[in-house]
């Protein structure tokens, strides 16, 4: 495996660690709510039981079999991997991390968790190693049926927070506000991540992150 291969898997399997720890904060703060699609994970755990996690990878994987048949091909590995060392990794920060159980701490880590969590969006995305399978749903409704991003992902995101509602999960403003705005900080989380990633791996030209196999011979990168 070449180095700029080496970093871009570093940087993917981090900041999928970083989204689960985001993820755990903003659960350990539910008071405010939590995000549409971990309204629907908690409230299948309270109905079903299993975890949190595991409920995210059945999701995840539900998804991808069905974005499989509509386009006939398998994800790329990172793909896979988000699935389930995502689920995995939420279940551990949420063993880890303890309860907060007055108003100010559960604000505090609410907010932080969601600063977190945007900031490890920006960084496994940046090497462009496979969208996560909820990305994936997203892109085949805008593919398939022509309709803006902003649309599909709202749409998908009201849908899946009221069945979550309805199961039991946490709805409240923090939920609203993480729909609405985490994009927004992502919009500059992801290019400090891309412009760190090719720093690291002393580059300049971005084309390197958009192929699997890096240009450079494996002998220049040794």
């Amino acid at each position: 495996m070449s180095r700029i291969l080496r970093w871009r898997w570093t940087f993917f399997l981090t900041g999928l660690m970083i989204c689960a720890l985001g993820i755990s904060m903003t659960i350990k703060g539910q008071r405010f709510g939590i995000g549409p699609w971990d309204v629907f994970h908690v409230g299948l755990y309270k109905n079903f039981g299993l975890t949190i996690g595991t409920w995210s990878i059945i999701t995840g994987l539900f998804i991808v079999l069905c974005t499989a048949l509509v386009l006939k091909e398998w994800p790329k590995l990172g793909t896979w991997l988000n699935m389930i060392l995502l689920g995995f990794f939420i279940d551990l920060f949420n063993w880890i991390l303890p309860d907060f159980e007055s108003f100010s701490a559960q604000l505090i880590v609410f907010i932080v968790g969601i600063i977190i969590l945007s900031f490890g969006i920006g960084v496994y995305v940046s090497p462009n190693m496979g969208a996560g399978p909820r990305d994936s749903l997203m892109l085949i409704f805008v593919e398939k049926f022509g309709i803006g991003i902003k649309t599909v992902r709202t749409t998908i995101e009201v849908v899946v927070a009221i069945l979550g509602w309805l199961l039991g999960g946490p709805v409240g403003i923090g939920t609203v506000f993480i729909a609405l705005f985490i994009g927004q900080i992502v919009h500059y989380s992801l290019p400090l991540s891309r412009k760190l990633l090719l720093r690291v791996i002393g580059e300049e030209d971005d084309s390197v992150l958009y192929n699997f196999i890096p240009a450079k011979s494996s002998a220049t990168n040794k």
